[in-house]
Protein backbone atom coordinates (compact mmCIF):
# COMPACT_ATOMS: atom_id res chain seq x y z
CA UNK A 1 0.00 0.00 0.00
CA UNK A 2 1.44 3.36 -0.99
CA UNK A 3 1.74 6.44 1.21
CA UNK A 4 -1.07 8.20 -0.65
CA UNK A 5 -3.35 5.18 -0.20
CA UNK A 6 -2.64 5.13 3.52
CA UNK A 7 -3.33 8.85 3.85
CA UNK A 8 -6.64 8.46 2.02
CA UNK A 9 -7.63 5.48 4.13
CA UNK A 10 -6.74 7.30 7.37
CA UNK A 11 -8.80 10.32 6.31
CA UNK A 12 -11.73 8.06 5.46
CA UNK A 13 -11.55 6.24 8.77
CA UNK A 14 -11.38 9.55 10.68
CA UNK A 15 -14.49 10.73 8.82
CA UNK A 16 -16.23 7.45 9.61
CA UNK A 17 -15.32 7.81 13.30
CA UNK A 18 -16.72 11.36 13.35
CA UNK A 19 -19.92 10.07 11.75
CA UNK A 20 -20.19 7.29 14.34
CA UNK A 21 -19.78 9.85 17.14
CA UNK A 22 -22.51 12.02 15.64
CA UNK A 23 -24.88 9.06 15.30
CA UNK A 24 -24.08 8.02 18.88
CA UNK A 25 -25.00 11.50 20.13
CA UNK A 26 -28.37 11.30 18.38
CA UNK A 27 -29.23 7.71 19.30
CA UNK A 28 -26.80 5.90 21.63
CA UNK A 29 -25.10 2.80 20.27
CA UNK A 30 -25.29 -0.46 22.18
CA UNK A 31 -21.70 -1.45 21.42
CA UNK A 32 -19.50 1.56 22.17
CA UNK A 33 -16.33 -0.54 21.97
CA UNK A 34 -16.39 0.18 18.22
CA UNK A 35 -15.05 3.67 19.02
CA UNK A 36 -11.97 2.25 20.73
CA UNK A 37 -11.37 -0.28 17.95
CA UNK A 38 -11.64 2.42 15.29
CA UNK A 39 -9.23 4.75 17.14
CA UNK A 40 -6.74 1.89 17.52
CA UNK A 41 -6.97 1.05 13.82
CA UNK A 42 -6.37 4.69 12.91
CA UNK A 43 -3.36 4.88 15.24
CA UNK A 44 -1.97 1.66 13.75
CA UNK A 45 -2.24 3.07 10.24
CA UNK A 46 -0.63 6.36 11.28
CA UNK A 47 2.29 4.36 12.72
CA UNK A 48 2.67 2.39 9.49
CA UNK A 49 2.52 5.63 7.50
CA UNK A 50 5.26 7.20 9.64
CA UNK A 51 7.46 4.12 9.17
CA UNK A 52 7.00 4.24 5.39
CA UNK A 53 7.76 7.96 5.29
CA UNK A 54 10.93 7.47 7.34
CA UNK A 55 12.15 4.68 5.05
CA UNK A 56 11.95 6.85 1.96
Amino acid sequence: MSIADLQDRIAGMKAELDQMKLEHAISPMEDTSKFKKMRQDIARMITILAEKENNQ
